[in-house]
C-alpha cells in the first residue's frame, strides 16, 4: 500500500560553506532556511560538524528558535554533540559517520561494530524526546542492528546509487536501487520510519519517492547549486514538484 506524501528535508550546510569561505555573517543559513519554509519545505537538516567546517552552534540555535519548521540535526556520535543536542532539543537527531578528511559524508554508519558507542546516544536522546535517525546502508545487518538500538528513523544512504547514475553506470545503478528497495522494505518491517538522502537531484528523487516506505528526502547540495541559477524557492518548488509525480507515478 503507497504511504502519503513524502517530506522534503532541506539541508542548508552549504549556504555557511559559502559563508565561511571568506568569513563573517553574508549569506545567512537561518535566513536561507527561512526562505525554504516559506517555499513549502518540511524540515530543515543542518549537520554540526565536530570542527565546524560549515554549520556553527549559534546557527543550529537560531534555526530552532526562529524557523517554524522541525530541525533535523545531523551529528556524530559523541559527548560533545550529545550535550548540544540535548540542550537544543531538535525535533530529529540524525546519527552519522564523520570523518575530519571527507568532503562530504561517504557511507552509513557501521551501526554493528559501533553498537556499544551509539547505544548510549541513541537511549539519551529517545529519552530526551527527540526522535533518533540512523543514516545507515540499505544493509540487512545495519537495519536489523538499527531497530535493535531502538531508533525511529533509518536514513538510506543514496550515494553509491546516484553515483552510478551520474556515472551513466545502468548495470550498477539498478543494483544499487534494488538495494535501497530492499532495504526500505525491510526497515518498514521491523517498524522503522524510513527516509533517504545523499546524492539526489530532481531525477533521482522523483525516482525514489516512488519506494512506497519512503517518508522523507533530505536534500542539501543539489538545492543550493541549483539555488544560484534560480534562486531557493523556485528551486524547492520543483523538487517538491518532482517527489509528488514520482508519488503518483508508483500509485497509479
Amino acid at each position: 500500500m503507497m504511504a502519503g506524501q513524502v517530506r522534503l528535508g532541506v539541508n542548508i550546510d552549504h549556504v555557511a560553506t559559502v559563508r565561511n569561505a571568506r568569513g563573517g555573517a553574508h549569506p545567512d543559513p537561518v535566513r536561507l532556511a527561512r526562505l525554504a519554509a516559506d517555499a513549502g519545505a518540511d524540515g530543515i537538516t543542518a549537520h554540526l560538524r565536530e570542527d565546524r567546517r560549515h554549520i556553527r552552534d549559534a546557527d543550529i540555535e537560531r534555526i530552532r528558535a526562529e524557523i517554524d519548521r522541525p530541525l533535523n540535526l545531523e551529528m556524530a556520535a559523541t559527548a560533545e554533540m550529545l550535550a548540544i543536542a540535548l540542550k537544543v532539543r531538535p525535533n530529529a537527531a540524525c546519527l552519522v559517520p564523520e570523518k575530519r578528511q571527507e568532503r562530504t559524508t561517504e557511507g552509513g554508519l557501521d551501526v554493528v561494530g559501533q553498537r556499544a558507542q551509539l547505544a548510549p546516544v541513541v537511549e539519551r536522546l529517545g529519552g530526551a524526546g527527540v526522535r533518533v535517525s540512523l543514516f545507515v546502508e540499505p544493509d540487512a545487518a545495519a537495519l536489523d542492528a538499527a531497530a535493535d538500538l531502538g531508533a525511529a528513523i533509518v536514513e538510506l544512504h543514496t550515494g553509491s546509487w546516484c553515483e552510478a547514475l551520474a556515472a551513466g553506470d545502468a548495470g550498477r545503478a539498478a543494483l544499487e536501487f534494488d538495494r535501497l528497495a530492499s532495504g526500505a522494505a525491510r526497515a518498514a518491517q521491523l517498524g522503522l520510519e524510513v527516509h533517504a538522502g545523499h546524492g539526489l537531484d530532481y531525477a533521482s528523487a522523483e525516482t525514489i519517492a516512488g519506494l512506497a516506505e519512503i517518508a522523507e528526502l533530505n536534500i542539501g547540495h543539489f538545492l543550493i547549486g541549483e539555488a544560484l541559477a534560480v534562486g531557493l524557492p523556485e528551486t524547492i518548488r520543483t523538487m517538491k514538484a518532482a517527489i509528488a509525480r514520482g508519488r503518483r507515478k508508483a500509485a497509479a
